[in-house]
């Protein structure tokens, strides 16, 4: 079982690399491997480090020359694309690792068996770990299975509830092949007050995590764990809906394989579970009208939800009336320049390794300390541990077997379909994003408005205070008054 390789060697792996980093590549100390790494931590530059006071947010994390080096630093720049993968380390960190470390034992046919293992390990609960039978026969949103999780999750709200219901429906992962999505229902105590249907506010939390214990729904069934994901307490989008009365969606949006930062599976996963609450709800919630929302992993499942209506789900197009998206990584080329081989780089891993699950195309680029890594104990990690990996500055360039790996063909087919610019929002938009923002930069959020604008989508766009913990705080309130505004029937403004 993957799960029995995972202690003593996972530690060991993890031990080398903090090793060979404060060691060889001197990059915690700000040390002399390369440009970048030479610099201090909150010096300014031509690229990322003008991000820390605000006239870097519009950078895409390239230099004036077009180098990917100029003013970066370990805290604001991306080490990965500047001195880390110009540097020894980037080359000498397999080596070493693997001189003390015995390779994974994954018997042929490898990458086969490789992606088999990397992927998040079963719960022991079957809603949200088995794939029922008879699956491919099932319509798009049929639901598979409920359950009511009221007693537990009542402790966790801040608001009386009527019901607080799970339930598992039929979607389709990001290769077209039957899969399923849960989410949570959250239905307010009180009558709904105003004219017409309860409207739902469909709350795409950020779970930037790779383990299936870090799903919003989890928490909710099972109360306060190691896994829980802290962020949706400090920023409680659903206490505020369910303050005006809204009933809310809570959704698992990276579906069964913890695919962090894939859109089209996120997408899906949220029309698709917005299909299962109709279905068991047709008379409370059949003509209801939706709000999405999501900020960071949660606005990039917003993002793919939003461009897949029209295709996807054509008959929810005229009650989902509009979409707030906070701090959205809209470009992963871009975030290659500003989140790899830094303070961020956890969570750009993480999110590469939630790519590779749906995309195994790119199994053959990743060397064997990519391999270990993946079938490692971080495949079940949640969002605060995979912070803290980002101490050690582990860039892409020393997980895979190719020079420039972000730059190869496989990464650029990549970054194509995770950004879907070919597709218009089936629904209006609201957009900000925080104008201090260093490791994901203004420039994507703001070529996302221009892009939608272009498709004659009535689009709004808000720079607010802060970089990316500070902007939800600066930014959630203006979203909700749009919001607002979209469910009580008022026409959506644009600033195209």
């Amino acid at each position: 079982m993957p799960g029995n390789r995972g202690g003593f060697r996972d530690r060991m792996v993890v031990t080398m690399l903090a090793v060979i980093l404060v060691i060889g590549g001197g990059a915690i100390g700000g040390g002399s491997t390369g440009t970048a790494a030479a610099q201090s931590i909150g010096s300014t530059g031509s690229a990322g480090g003008e991000g820390s006071v605000g006239t870097g947010s519009w950078t895409d994390g390239t230099g004036s020359d077009g180098t990917a080096s100029n003013g970066t630093t370990s805290v604001t720049g991306s080490l990965g694309t500047a001195s880390y993968a110009r540097s020894p380390l980037g080359s000498w960190m397999p080596g070493v690792v693997g001189s003390l470390i015995s390779e994974p034992d994954l018997d042929p046919p490898g990458l086969e068996t490789l992606r088999a293992e990397m992927m998040p390990s079963p719960l022991g609960e079957p809603f949200f770990d088995e794939y029922p039978p008879g699956l491919d026969a099932m319509e798009n949103g049929e639901v598979i299975e409920t359950r009511d999780v009221t007693p537990v999750a009542r402790q966790l709200l801040s608001e009386p509830v009527r019901e607080v219901r799970q339930f598992k429906v039929k979607t389709t992962d990001a290769a077209d092949e039957p899969s399923f999505a849960t989410a949570t229902l959250i239905v307010p105590a009180a009558p709904w007050p105003g004219p017409g249907p309860r409207p739902v506010v469909v709350n795409n939390v950020p779970i930037n995590g790779l383990g299936r214990a870090c799903t919003p729904s989890y928490t909710l069934a099972h109360g306060i764990t190691p896994s829980t994901n802290p962020y949706e307490r400090l920023r409680p989008v659903t206490t505020q809906a369910e303050q005006r009365g809204y009933a809310v969606l809570i959704t698992d949006h990276e579906g069964p394989r913890m695919a962090y930062g894939e859109p089209i599976v996120a997408g899906r996963a949220i029309l698709d579970t917005i299909r299962g609450m109709r279905n068991l709800y047709p008379a409370e919630f059949g003509d209801s009208k939706l709000a999405l929302t999501g900020y960071s992993g949660g606005s990039i499942a917003t993002h793919g939800a939003v461009k897949l209506i029209d295709s996807y789900a054509p008959e929810l197009a005229d009650d989902i009336v509009g979409a707030a998206l906070g701090g959205l990584p809209a470009d992963f080329e871009m975030l290659g320049r500003t989140m790899n081989g830094n303070l961020a780089s956890g969570y750009f891993l993480a999110a590469l390794f939630g790519v590779m699950r749906e995309h195994p195309e790119t199994l053959p680029l990743i060397n064997d300390l990519g391999q270990r890594l993946l079938i490692s104990s971080l495949k079940d990690q949640c969002i605060s541990d995979l912070a803290l990996l980002g101490v050690l500055h582990i860039p892409v360039e020393a997980l895979a077997n190719v020079k420039s790996a972000l730059n190869t063909p496989v990464a650029h087919d990549i970054y194509t379909d995770l950004k879907m610019e070919d597709l218009k929002s089936g629904t209006p938009l609201y957009i900000f994003h925080g104008g201090q923002e260093f490791w994901v930069p203004v420039l994507g959020a703001r070529n996302l408005f221009d892009e939608q604008c272009g498709y004659g989508v009535d689009t709004v766009y808000r720079q607010v205070p802060g970089e990316h913990i500070i902007a939800p705080f600066t930014g959630t309130p203006g979203a909700f008054d749009w919001i607002d505004a979209r469910l009580a029937g008022e026409p959506a403004p644009s600033d195209c």
